[in-house]
Parts: structure tokens; C-alpha cells; sequence
């Protein structure tokens, strides 16, 4: 008959124990497990738990003899000295033992930790009766010196009542603690001269000797907290491992799906993802504008090696495979993100839709760094790229669309010869199953601060095509963009008095402003000019001009000698023949884009000023 072995017991571990085991180098963390997580609220919480004695829940250890089984790390800020040896990894329960061990220091930048004990609070904020933690934010001023003042001086800190966290520290910190009292009650001590020295002078006293017996008391209970884990052996398996800390983190706080597959890249391959994308990112800054790092590494990962750029294409990657495309995988990021700024988009909030990214991504695998091929192949991919701002083909279902936009694309790529004709084998540019949006569709297009793919490619257009700031006259970059606000050209208050929709994407433009004078319902010209204190009209048309905008359509837009029926019905034409207008022009640059062409603004405007400026068409 076979015994059924006994689950794993709890083993008690003070805090005091944990403390000197990290000090030392004893513990560290696998190089799988996520960073620092916990906001100040959390740690405060943590600290709390400590300080009233509550009890917390048990973390989890990987016992190591010998090698370790795992790339690791350290606790945050606790380097030790010398290579101390490690006995164990620890599985679950960093964010509790980084906070302590941060709090303990008081080595967070933005934050400092205090008890706050009410009986010496000489205020008039005292509040509660019993000892709690309180977090003083930190920030630095113009002088470099770090704010607010106060809580770097003992004396102050004392007459507020709080005592610095880093005081409950574990070990032999009494000199410590005597230097911080001695600044921090140095005003209450009576000079040698006062009439009532020697009774102000024992009140002195006892006022010391009450607060270092809270400190001590303080201390001892920090000291002797338990904090109870559970062991692994050390003959564990990495794999029992791995999956004994996903069933625990899922269970708890869910991992996502990078968690995990940098704890199966780390079990399969022995390296450490979160390593290779910190060396990413240095290398290649600029692909995080585009979206979330971890998840472009995913996406593209999953195309390079021909699975969807879903969850499920995601967990079946070969890790191995993954690790053997790195240089693939940082190339292809690197260039996606030029492409895409050559093309002046320039973030994820100005990107109509993210599904392009790994495509365009893992495209550059088949694409030379220099060369003739390499004129051709970029201008497949501004052709797919636009294709896709400016049809319906990634409003849904968009990873298996984009899986089989890529494939297409991939076999084109590996015939450096294609031609046109085979263009309509990549969905994306099949016009007959996915059309190029029209006039109409653009002119119902929302506004492009939400999300909408029709909406930001209208507003991509003119950023393409230069979008001059009305207020400094300076183009569009990734900086000046940073700056600038969506805004109506038609003002919402104006529109709102005919009731005629104003958050549409051809009534707005990215642009900074000069004043925050109140909009009000001033004429759409009359406005402009008012915020951005223009003079020239030959300036202003020019800056118009470059965001599509038709001056001679909005100089002819004034209300203020009519009202009622006739206002109303005048604005709504105008409106619509602004809107149609400008329409025109998208259409006429999104033919041109998604053709793989670079549109100029004198070619769209000597070429469509007639339709744009004259449309006398109503909404549809």
C-alpha cells in the first residue's frame, strides 16, 4: 500500500531573520519573477500589518545547494557586499520583502515612510489615538533640493509626531537611533540658564527615555514579526518549480502572459527575457512609443516563427526558436519603429491601429538594409500599412488578419521580382474584398483622440503632410506633437447652437495655442486667429493649408449679423462644405499613400483646390 506524501507545512521566519538573510545574499530572486509592482499605498498598508502584529500570508522558497537553478537577481537596492552564498530563491512574496527591505533604508525616491505616533504630535493635525505609517511624497525642486523640507529635518519630523520607518531597521542601529534623538528633541532641551532648568530638564528626559521605549517597542515587534514560507526542495525540478510559482501567482495575482512565457523561456533556455528586454529597449528606445515592449516582443515573436499573434500563437511558440530570433526580433523592431516614423506617425496614441506593428516588424526579415530591393519592399509596406489605416480590414478578428496579411506579404518579400499584379494576394490590398474608405466614410469618421482606425488615419494624413503648428509654425515631430491638443475647427459651442455633431475627425486639428482664452461662439477664422494671435494672412492660409484646411471655406464661415432659421441652416452648409472639402483632399492623399506614393502638399491642393473648395454637396 502505497503512503500518500504530506503536503508542504508552513516554516515560521521573522522578519528580523529575512532581513539578515538578504543583507547577506542568502536570498535571491529568479530573474523570471515581475519587478516592483506595489505603489505606496500597498507598502503602507504592508508596514501596517507589521506594526499591529496581523498576520500575512506565507511566501515561497526554492531551497539552492550548490548552482543555482535559475538566473537571478537581488532584492532591489540590497546588493550585498561580497558574494554571499545563496540557500534560496524566493518563488512568491518579493513585493513584501522588497517593501520592507526598501522601507527599512527608506531608500524610495519619491516617497518616504514614517510612524506616526499622535501622543508626541505637537500640532494641530493630531489625529487618532493609536501608532500608524504614514507616506510623505518626495519631489525635487528648481534648487535640486529634495521637498518638502521638513522631513529631512529630526526636530520637524518629531513635532509632527513621526518617527522615520527606517529606525525599526533590524540590527544593532543604536547609535543610529541616539544621533536622530538627539537632533529630533535638541529644541526641547532647556539651556543651563533657565530659571527652571532642572524640571525642564527631567520633563526632557522623560520625554526621551518615552520615545526610546516606543522605538524599542517598535522595534522588537518589527524584529520578531513572522513571516511564514513554504520550502521547495533543492532537488526540485526547474519545471515543478516554474509550474508550482504560475499556480501560485495565478492564484493570487494573475500573471499575464509575459509572466509566464518568461518564466517557460527561462526553464527551456536558461536566459532571462526580462534581461534581453531591458538591452531592447537600450538599443532600441524608440519602439516603446508604438505600444507596449513586452507585447510588440510577443506579437512579433509569434509571426517570426509563423503562429498567430494571439494568446494562443503566443503559448505554442518553441521557446528555444524565440531566443535563436532575438537578433531578428530587435532588428525587426527597430526598423519597424523608423518606418513608421519616416512615414510621421509617431506614438501609439496617434497610431490608427497596432495590428501593423509586428507585421511590418517581422516583414523587415526579408528586407536588405540597403539596395534596390530595398526602395521596392518599403514600398509594399507603405502600401499595406496605409491599406490598413484606411480600410475595414482590422476591425476585427484583427490577429488572424494581420497572420494572413503577413504571409502574404512573406511570400512576396522572398520573390524580390514580384509585381503589381500579384499585390491583391495580401487581403489588406485586395481592393474588391477591402475598399479604400470613400468621402462619405471619412465625413462620419469620430474623433480621433478615441480609438477609431478611420478616425486617427484622417488625423495620420496630416501629420504626414507636414501639420504646421498655428501657434510657433513648426511641423509636426514626435517631441512637438507631444505638446499640441485635439482641437475643433469649427468650435463645439458654435456647432452645438445648430445642433449639428462637432466631434468628427475632419473638424479637428493637433495643434498648441498661444492663449486659454474661452473658445465661445466665435467664427471658426475669427477664433483661430484670436488664440494663435495671428497677422498674415498669407501665414495663416499656409498653416491651414498643411493640415488640409481650406482658408477660403473658412473665411466665408461668419454668423454674427443672423440667427434663427437662417443661422442654423447657414452654418450646417458651410459646415458640410468644410467638411466635404477637406474629405476631398484625405481621399485624394490616401489614394496616393496606399499606392506606396509620398503625396505633396502643392501636388494636392494645385491638383483638388476646385472640389475642395467649392463642394456644395449636403451631409450624407
Amino acid at each position: 500500500m502505497s503512503i500518500m506524501q504530506q503536503s508542504s507545512k508552513a516554516q515560521d521566519r521573522t522578519l528580523g531573520v529575512w532581513f539578515q538573510n538578504i543583507q547577506q545574499g542568502m536570498i535571491k530572486l529568479p530573474r523570471f519573477q515581475r519587478f516592483e509592482a506595489w505603489d505606496r499605498g500597498r507598502i503602507a498598508s504592508f508596514l501596517n500589518t507589521i506594526i499591529n502584529n496581523l498576520p500575512v500570508g506565507v511566501t515561497l522558497a526554492l531551497e539552492v545547494a550548490g548552482a543555482e537553478k535559475f538566473e537571478s537577481r537581488y532584492i532591489a537596492t540590497s546588493d550585498p557586499a561580497g558574494p554571499g552564498t545563496v540557500t534560496q530563491h524566493l518563488l512568491d512574496g518579493q513585493q513584501r520583502l522588497t517593501a520592507f527591505w526598501r522601507s527599512m533604508h527608506n531608500n524610495y525616491e519619491w516617497e518616504t515612510f514614517f510612524v506616526y505616533l499622535p501622543e508626541f504630535d505637537r500640532g494641530e493635525s493630531k489625529s487618532g489615538a493609536d501608532a500608524e505609517i504614514r507616506c510623505i511624497p518626495r519631489w525635487v525642486n528648481k534648487h535640486q533640493l529634495r521637498m518638502p523640507r521638513w522631513a529631512e529635518e529630526p526636530p520637524q519630523c518629531f513635532k509632527r509626531g513621526l518617527l522615520p520607518v527606517s529606525l525599526l531597521r533590524p540590527g544593532d542601529i543604536s547609535t543610529e537611533i541616539d544621533l536622530w534623538l538627539n537632533d529630533a528633541t535638541k529644541p526641547l532641551e532647556p539651556a543651563d540658564t533657565d530659571p527652571d532648568a532642572l524640571s525642564k530638564y527631567k520633563a526632557y528626559t522623560a520625554t526621551r527615555d518615552k520615545i526610546k521605549a516606543e522605538i524599542t517597542t517598535l522595534r522588537e515587534r518589527v524584529t520578531h514579526f513572522n513571516l511564514p514560507y513554504l520550502s521547495l526542495p533543492a532537488d526540485t525540478s526547474k519545471d515543478v518549480a516554474l509550474q508550482v510559482f504560475i499556480n501560485m501567482n495565478t492564484n493570487s495575482k494573475p500573471l499575464s502572459l509575459y509572466d509566464i512565457i518568461v518564466a517557460e523561456v527561462e526553464s527551456v533556455a536558461e536566459k532571462s527575457l526580462h534581461a534581453l528586454e531591458a538591452s531592447l529597449n537600450d538599443k532600441c528606445p524608440t519602439a516603446r512609443r508604438y505600444g507596449n515592449l513586452s507585447d510588440l516582443i510577443l506579437s512579433t515573436s509569434a509571426l517570426l516563427q509563423e503562429k498567430l499573434p494571439n494568446t494562443r500563437g503566443m503559448i505554442e511558440m518553441d521557446k528555444k526558436q524565440l531566443l535563436q530570433n532575438w537578433p531578428k526580433l530587435e532588428r525587426g523592431l527597430e526598423r519597424m519603429a523608423s518606418f513608421l516614423d519616416s512615414q510621421r506617425v509617431f506614438d501609439e496614441a496617434r497610431l490608427p491601429t497596432n495590428a501593423v506593428l509586428a507585421v511590418i516588424a517581422a516583414a523587415y526579415e526579408l528586407i536588405p538594409d540597403h539596395g534596390d530591393f530595398l526602395a521596392k519592399a518599403e514600398k509594399l509596406l507603405r502600401r499595406y500599412l496605409w491599406s490598413a489605416f484606411f480600410t475595414d480590414r482590422y476591425e476585427n478578428t484583427a490577429a488572424s488578419r494581420a497572420f494572413a496579411d503577413f504571409k502574404a506579404l512573406k511570400a512576396m518579400l522572398k520573390n524580390p521580382g514580384f509585381a503589381d499584379a500579384e499585390l491583391a494576394t495580401v487581403p489588406a490590398l485586395n481592393r474588391s474584398e477591402f475598399p479604400l474608405a470613400d468621402v462619405d466614410s471619412l465625413m462620419a469618421a469620430g474623433w480621433p483622440k478615441a480609438a477609431g482606425i478611420e478616425a486617427r488615419a484622417i488625423l495620420a494624413v496630416t501629420t504626414y503632410l507636414g501639420a504646421i503648428d498655428f501657434a510657433d509654425h513648426k511641423p509636426a515631430t514626435y517631441d512637438s506633437i507631444q505638446k499640441r491638443e485635439y482641437h475643433h475647427v469649427f468650435p463645439d459651442a458654435l456647432l452645438s447652437e445648430a445642433e449639428v455633431p462637432s466631434y468628427l475627425a475632419l473638424n479637428c486639428a493637433l495643434i498648441t495655442w498661444k492663449t486659454n482664452r474661452m473658445i465661445g461662439r466665435k467664427d471658426p477664422l475669427d477664433y483661430l486667429k484670436e488664440r494663435v494671435q495671428w497677422a498674415d494672412e498669407s501665414v495663416v492660409r499656409t498653416r491651414l493649408e498643411s493640415h488640409l484646411i481650406s482658408y477660403d471655406l473658412l473665411s466665408k464661415a461668419h454668423y454674427a449679423a443672423i440667427d434663427g432659421a437662417a443661422f442654423k441652416q447657414k452654418l450646417r452648409d458651410d459646415f458640410n462644405r468644410f467638411l466635404r472639402g477637406r474629405a476631398i483632399l484625405v481621399v485624394a492623399a490616401m489614394g496616393e499613400l496606399a499606392a506606396g506614393n509620398s503625396p505633396t502638399l502643392d501636388a494636392l491642393w494645385s491638383t483638388h483646390l476646385d472640389k475642395s473648395t467649392e463642394s456644395t454637396e449636403s451631409v450624407a
